[in-house]
């Protein structure tokens, strides 16, 4: 047998959170000395203690551990917990992965900071253009708000809509909610009426003057190329007239290959 101690430093865990599992009743030692109090285990206990460990790296709590391995599930549901918490773990880890894309987008906008250059801004008009649409609210304009309801909505809009009556490039564009919230439009062209209550169906509508600039890449990763582009606005005299509309250029299934031009109006 070993002490608590030996049997601490062979499952890499503390003597303290041996004794807490001991007071729980999630890992009881094999042997108590009756005269000094001292716990003793085996090494068959390792399994058990790997199964705890695992299991609470998973994210259960002791309760739940503990009805696991004392079989208090059933076979199905162990599988239940274990494929929900697979899609908590799946969730954090987008988010995560989301926010690393924001940050370096952040970085490449400090690090890009003085280095514009004014060829990459084009000024054009833009013509008008009928659009059918689906619309839904963001809490802010930042990217980590503005990816999960735009994504979703041009996912359904074009699941709704025939391909045949695409007349151009997917076109996202932005309103202030009277509660200080965002309008996300999610819209495709289309070249022929729909039928009564299929889709919102609205002209956009021209632009006389607006500022042009291409974003080659995510837009999660979009901070660099709208402050360009906002730098040069400034710089150049001009004054921004709302947010600017977002054309989807190219759209492959690798998310960092997307080509979108940006296209801020001015006033």
């Amino acid at each position: 047998m070993f002490t608590i101690g030996e049997f601490a430093r062979h499952g890499r865990v503390s003597v303290r959170m041996l004794r807490h599992y001991d007071a729980t009743g999630l890992l009881r030692p094999a042997h108590i000395d009756p005269a000094t109090g001292y716990r003793h285990y085996t090494a068959a206990q390792l399994a058990r203690l790997n199964r705890v460990i695992a299991l609470k790296e998973l994210g259960f709590t002791l309760q739940q551990v503990r009805d696991i391995i004392d079989d208090a599930v059933t076979t199905e549901e162990l599988r239940g917990m274990l494929r929900l918490r697979r899609a908590e773990l799946e969730t954090v880890m987008a988010a995560s992965a989301a926010r690393l894309v924001q940050v370096e987008a952040r970085l490449r906008a400090i690090e890009g900071e003085g280095r514009m250059s004014s060829d990459e801004v084009i000024i054009k008009s833009i013509p008008g253009v009928r659009v059918a649409e689906l619309t839904a609210i963001a809490a802010s304009y930042e990217p980590e708000d503005i990816s999960p309801v735009i994504g979703p909505l041009f996912d359904e809009l074009c699941g709704r809509l025939d391909p045949a009556v695409f007349a151009g490039p997917a076109v996202a564009y932005y309103e202030d909610a009277p509660d200080g919230r965002i309008i996300v439009h999610a819209a495709m062209p289309v070249n022929m009426p729909l039928q009564e209550g299929d889709l919102r169906v609205v002209d956009l509508p021209a632009v006389e003057r607006a500022a042009t600039i291409v974003h080659r890449g995510s837009m999660d990763a979009v901070v660099p190329t709208e402050q360009t582009l906002a730098r040069w606005i400034d710089e150049s005299g001009f004054q921004p007239a709302g947010y600017a509309r977002e054309v989807t250029l190219e759209f492959p299934p690798n998310r960092d290959e997307w080509v979108t031009e940006l296209q801020a109006p001015l006033s």
